[in-house]
């Protein structure tokens, strides 16, 4: 396998941190041409010292000899006082800084000096804390923050959840847990896979594993959609159990619920069933990069799959049965075809219904 290098640098937010004193951090979702994905935290001096000595590496595409062949993005220094403020208000050019350096020519973006930037540190994954002082605060960027970056919707309280089960991590970017863990969670991927931090500890966690504290249920889940939304299928997957479909890389389906916990039920022709989101792009979307990133990812658990589940609620989470998804499914198909139908119907003249059926009426 060749050199490490990084494929992809997104902003997700910054944390106000209160030792050894308080300071802010910027939070960044790493993704590696092995196909992990690390968050990093960095402050705002350490990467202007990175800047300025990435500069230095390379006089020419820092515009020092001349100023038209820059290619290397501007990046404004620190202030003498660094607050809140400030830290927020950056962030559209950090965002923007961090894009452009990606895809710059490979000399510079996959060099050791922007590698070893952003490798994870021990820190990023136990940040060093005392039990005695309040924990961080999280300010994330809004999921549209594309269109404002420096709109914020912070503080965050992050939401805590409970493990049902053990689950023992099967890479270094994932983070393992006991029955009765309580983490807070700071994203969720609508793939399944939940990233958390445990005290001192920060990793990935699937989804199935976590329930909310007030309830079985998530109040976040979306309603059923059987008009449907069309996906493409960018990697095949053999069912495994009973309610899961088989499909082929290249097939076209449609997206009936969207699961919190990565499987989604889908219609094929009549059929539904259950198949991993991470394997799915909405048809239309342009994304080069989707079928590479798949090759050997695995898709999280399913909840019925865990064993020694102990839950803190004594009522069991809703669910739709597949049967249910299936009739209202035909059912819905079955009025959509008879409005079509009826539409058809209205639109032809009635002169013009078929050869046998009356002309216009003359009157006399």
């Amino acid at each position: 396998m060749g050199d490490a290098f990084i494929r992809h640098i997104e902003l997700l937010g910054y944390e106000k941190r209160f030792f050894p004193s308080q300071h802010y951090v910027y939070m960044f979702l790493v993704k590696w041409n092995d196909l992990s994905e690390k968050v990093v935290y960095r402050r705002f001096t350490e990467i202007y010292e990175f800047h300025k000595a990435l500069k230095e590496m390379f006089p020419i595409e820092s515009g020092d000899i001349n100023i038209e062949n820059r290619i290397i993005p501007h990046l404004p220094a620190p202030k003498w006082f660094d607050g809140q403020r400030s830290t927020q208000n950056r962030q559209g050019t950090l965002a923007e800084y961090c894009y452009t350096l990606v895809n710059l020519p490979h000399k510079i973006s996959r060099c050791l000096h922007v590698v070893n930037f952003f490798k994870v540190r021990h820190d990023d994954m136990n940040p060093v804390t005392d039990s005695q002082i309040k924990k961080p605060e999280v300010f994330l960027l809004p999921k549209d923050s594309k269109k404002n970056l420096t709109d914020i919707t912070g503080p965050i309280v992050l939401q805590t959840y409970r493990a049902i089960a053990d689950y023992e991590k099967s890479s270094t970017s994932e983070m393992a847990l006991k029955a009765g863990d309580m983490v807070d969670v700071v994203e969720k991927s609508e793939n399944g896979w939940w990233f958390c931090q445990l005290k001192n500890k920060r990793g990935w966690v699937p989804a199935a594993y976590l329930e909310p504290l007030d309830g079985p249920d998530e109040s976040e889940e979306q309603e059923p959609n059987y008009a449907g939304e069309a996906y493409v299928v960018q990697k095949s997957y053999t069912a495994v159990e009973e309610d899961e479909l088989t499909l082929k890389e290249g097939d076209t389906i449609e997206v009936i619920h969207k699961l919190l916990d990565g499987w989604w039920v889908i219609r094929k022709d009549e059929t539904t069933g259950y198949y991993p989101s991470m394997y799915l792009q909405q048809a239309g979307e342009v994304n080069t990069s989707a079928k590479s990133e798949l090759r050997n990812r695995g898709a999280p658990p399913r909840r019925s799959t865990i064993r020694n589940v102990k839950s803190i609620h004594k009522q069991g989470r809703k669910q739709i049965s597949q049967e249910t998804y299936r009739r209202n499914s035909k059912k819905y198909i079955q009025n959509q075809r008879k409005m079509r139908g009826n539409s058809q119907t209205h639109s032809v003249p009635p002169g013009d219904r078929g050869q046998g059926g009356p002309g216009p009426v003359r009157r006399g």
